[in-house]
């Protein structure tokens, strides 16, 4: 499992690059795409009090140690892959024992969701208002009309 974090960019664009760069570094890695995640933290990076966001980023890889002889490659294609997305790019990269790590999956449901396995659920207590009704709809009438009795 690899996984790349992104610090001070905004989710959206990290979820952009998720999906730009899956296939390409799991091809680097020699793996399913299936074992490359990406992960988008609410945050904000500083400098001496002044928000560096997207002017200055930190991406952190955590991989297996057997990985660590792909690590020149790895960073040059993530490097060039952000582009003009951010300003500054520093990269730092931390290896772990495969006997380190522990999942679960759950086989009643799909690994990861994806476009091909949503599923849409209707509300029905919303389905036959007509417009206008229902816990959105605004009073306009005198809230103060007991009060002015």
């Amino acid at each position: 499992m690899i996984t790349v974090t992104i610090y001070g960019l905004d989710q959206f664009v990290v979820g952009r690059l998720s999906r730009e760069m899956t296939p390409n570094l799991a091809k680097l890695y020699e793996l399913d795409e299936s074992e490359i995640l990406f992960v988008a933290p609410e945050n904000m990076v500083f400098h001496n009090g002044v928000e560096q966001t997207s002017w200055n980023i930190i991406i952190h890889v955590n991989a297996p140690k057997k990985v660590q002889v792909l690590q020149d490659q790895v960073a040059k294609f993530i490097l060039e892959s952000i582009g003009d997305v951010a300003i500054n790019k520093i990269i730092e990269f931390y290896y772990y024992s495969q006997d380190d790590r522990y999942s679960k999956f759950n086989d009643n449901y799909p690994r990861f969701i994806a476009s091909d396995n949503l599923v849409d659920i209707a509300n029905e207590d919303y389905e036959d208002m007509e417009e206008g009704e229902g816990d959105d709809e605004i009073f306009t009438g005198d809230i103060f009309q007991n009060f002015n009795d």
